[in-house]
């Protein structure tokens, strides 16, 4: 083995090293994300604070703060997470999801719903009215 290689080998391998941390930071980065729309969409929904910190602590990583505050008529749910590997870094992946809260508006059964569309109750979702109303103008195609 030449000097060289003795001087590049140890380079090279902190290199990738620093590679696969950088991917596993960015894979907490994603987890946040998606526990943080995932909570939020829960709080949007009127869903219990249990159930809504449940739903986003699932989707998040392990050891992540899960915080859910209410501002006038939306939801904040944000999460906290140190990223894997090299614990001792003094930084942390973050991310927060901010959703208009949805009003509930009495007995689901007390307005008719139009013709060709479907009244939405407390569960229900726009996303699911829409692929409804989609799934009804194919059906009359």
């Amino acid at each position: 083995m030449t000097a060289e290689s003795a001087v590049v080998l140890p380079v090279v391998v902190v290199f990738a090293m620093s590679l696969v941390w950088g991917l596993l930071v960015m894979s907490a980065q994603i987890q946040c994300v998606d526990a943080a729309r995932a909570g939020a969409r829960a709080a949007a929904r009127q869903d219990p604070s249990d159930a809504v910190l449940e739903v986003a602590r699932v989707t998040a990583p392990r050891g992540a703060r899960v915080t859910v505050g209410r501002e006038g008529d939306q939801v904040r749910v944000v999460v906290v997470a140190k990223p894997p590997g090299l614990r001792g870094l003094p930084f942390e992946v973050r991310e927060e999801a901010v959703a208009a809260a949805e009003e509930a508006v009495g007995d689901p059964g007390s307005v008719e719903a139009p013709e060709g569309s479907r009244a939405l109750g407390s569960t229900g979702s726009a996303d699911d009215a829409s692929g409804a109303a989609a799934q009804g103008a194919e059906e009359g195609s």
